[in-house]
């Protein structure tokens, strides 16, 4: 058997078990929001990052004269946890939908009730998470790994948070989607298991999330 060196042995560890997180939704995380998740296919929002997105070929910008933006939903009903309170999520789903029609309104005319002439943005948040950040390269050589399983059986590992959105945008006319888009953020790094998720957490996602809904461009066909 060939001999691998301890730190080479390590630095494979590393791949295998830490990785990177994945940056998109994946299908076992859909949440059954969507009507249809079957036609989503890997793309780049304004800002560059990835995303699940389905566009009709009946869509026009030109379209439409207004914008509607729904306050968005929770799907399913969340559930308060120690990090991340009932009210941190009731903060969160009242900023994003301010900073939708904030970032919109400098591009079309957003309006209390949609018409004929409105595209219709509803969204759901699905999900807001915080996990244990990922194990990087140098911990995973043998004595780091035992200190570093220790500090997170102590609860005193620093903590990713994510925060996961499905929208679609609707005709005002037909009521028929012409958007569909699956989104998954990255917030701020909590210091430890008794750290607060907060808004200021996730602002920066949020902030990004409304940008690229301004400036969304259908692809070239």
């Amino acid at each position: 058997m060939r001999y691998v060196p301890p730190l080479c042995l390590a630095l494979l560890t590393a791949l295998l078990l830490g990785g990177c997180a994945s940056q998109t939704t994946q299908p076992a995380q859909f949440s059954g929001y969507l009507a249809d998740y079957s036609q989503l296919q890997p793309a780049t929002s304004a800002t560059g990052a990835p995303v699940l997105r389905w566009i009709s070929p009946q869509f026009s910008n030109a379209r439409y004269t207004t914008v509607y933006v729904e306050k968005p939903s929770f799907y399913p009903q969340p559930a308060a946890s120690d990090q991340v309170s009932a009210q941190t999520l009731e903060n969160v789903r009242d900023y994003l939908h301010q900073a939708l029609i904030r970032e919109l309104q400098g591009r079309m005319t957003v309006v209390n009730e949609p018409t004929m002439d409105s595209l219709v943005l509803r969204s759901a948040i699905t999900g807001v998470t915080v996990s244990t950040e990922g194990l990087k390269a140098y911990e995973v050589i043998p004595v780091a790994l035992v200190l570093a399983a220790a500090t997170t059986a102590a609860g005193t590992r620093d903590r990713d948070s994510a925060i996961f959105i499905e929208m679609e945008a609707l005709d005002g006319r037909t009521s028929t989607p012409v958007l569909r888009v699956v989104r998954k953020g990255h917030g701020l790094t909590l210091e430890n298991s008794s750290t607060q998720l907060t808004l200021d957490d996730l602002k920066p996602v949020l902030d990004v999330w409304a940008r690229d809904a301004r400036d969304f461009q259908p692809d070239p066909r």
